[in-house]
């Protein structure tokens, strides 16, 4: 079957970039449907060419691309595609960015910063965008950094899920949210797990990247299995210092679940220099093999991100695929 998917009134494309060719094809699986056959070659001096070898005129098209490394290299292949199908009068673009790059720098902290967040929405809309669909993004407040609908997609249930079925006793698990900021999603994890809440209070240093120093364990962690959770995992320094915080509690194990697996430089050594036990994320990102290890669970995100495509295509509700969460 071609990468077209034909109704009595519109036509679905699914076209990708190359950052995450798993990922895209098995979002295409899941569609039952090829992606469109695309030309994608870099110039000698860096420059990025894109060309689609079929019509896409007319079509509801949704351009699927990871920023992972190189992330600029991949946003600007992005924003490439999104001007070609723009400029191939294509009637809907949706970009699916399962990981949004730039995320974290969502707001100036001091002065003289740029919102790096905000342009990168600019950018797409710029370039023709009419949709954004993104998972787990870094905060909520990006979905209005873009001028048109954001199709926020959690995959909270999925590692919720995992978690529920894996662990012995459901009865000893405690959530633990590595600081104030992820509170919020912590308690939707105790909620569906019915398990109580514990938090990492910690100060991070605003001119040190990447590191955090952890103060204190806010709640009772003591012989618990301790399922410390956050966004995104990079060099693992956080969530490493906040195990040890945990076991010097009297945690009896930790389990890491983050949608996310950056694993950024010594991110590896760290997890597996550690006393976790097992570091779960999804594969929004690929994870090469010599950044992966024995701790290393990796879930696939393409069933939820195929079946957002297919609402929205269909106009149907991408809320609803997440209001009866349930483990």
């Amino acid at each position: 079957m071609s990468g077209i998917v034909q109704t009595s009134s519109k036509r679905l494309v699914l076209i990708a970039g190359r950052s995450h060719p798993e990922l895209a094809q098995h979002v295409a699986k899941e569609l039952g449907i090829d992606l469109v056959d695309t030309q994608a070659y870099d110039f000698a001096n860096g420059e990025i060419f894109v060309r689609f070898e079929e019509s896409v005129r007319g079509c509801d098209a949704f351009v699927l691309q990871s920023h992972t490394e190189p992330i600029n290299k991949w946003i600007m292949e992005q924003l490439l595609m999104v001007d070609a199908l723009k400029r191939a009068s294509a009637k809907r673009i949706t970009v699916i960015a399962p990981f949004y790059g730039y995320a974290r720098q969502d707001k100036k902290h001091r002065g003289r910063e740029p919102i790096s967040a905000r342009l990168i929405a600019d950018l797409f809309r710029t370039a023709g965008a009419d949709r954004l669909m993104a998972v787990d993004l870094h905060t909520s407040q990006i979905q209005g950094f873009f001028d048109g609908p954001v199709d926020h997609l959690f995959a909270l249930p999925l590692l919720v899920r995992y978690v529920a079925e894996t662990v012995e006793d459901r009865s000893l698990i405690t959530v633990v949210s590595p600081d104030a900021g992820r509170v919020r999603v912590a308690e939707r994890w105790t909620d569906l797990l019915g398990a109580p809440l514990a938090i990492i209070h910690k100060r991070r240093d605003p001119d040190v990247p990447n590191e955090a120093k952890v103060q204190e364990v806010v709640g009772e962690v003591e012989g618990r299995v301790c399922v410390l959770i956050d966004d995104m995992i990079d060099t693992g320094g956080t969530i490493v210092k906040a195990s040890e915080a945990l076991f010097d509690n009297g945690a009896s194990k930790v389990i890491v679940a983050a949608t996310h697996g950056i694993m950024s430089g010594p991110a590896v050594e760290r997890f597996n220099g550690s006393r976790i036990h097992e570091v779960v994320v999804t594969d929004t990102l690929p994870i090469p093999e010599d950044r992966r290890f024995d701790k290393l669970t990796i879930l696939p995100v393409a069933p939820l991100i195929a079946r957002a495509i297919s609402e929205v295509f269909t106009d149907g509700s991408v809320t609803s695929m997440f209001e009866a969460d349930k483990v």
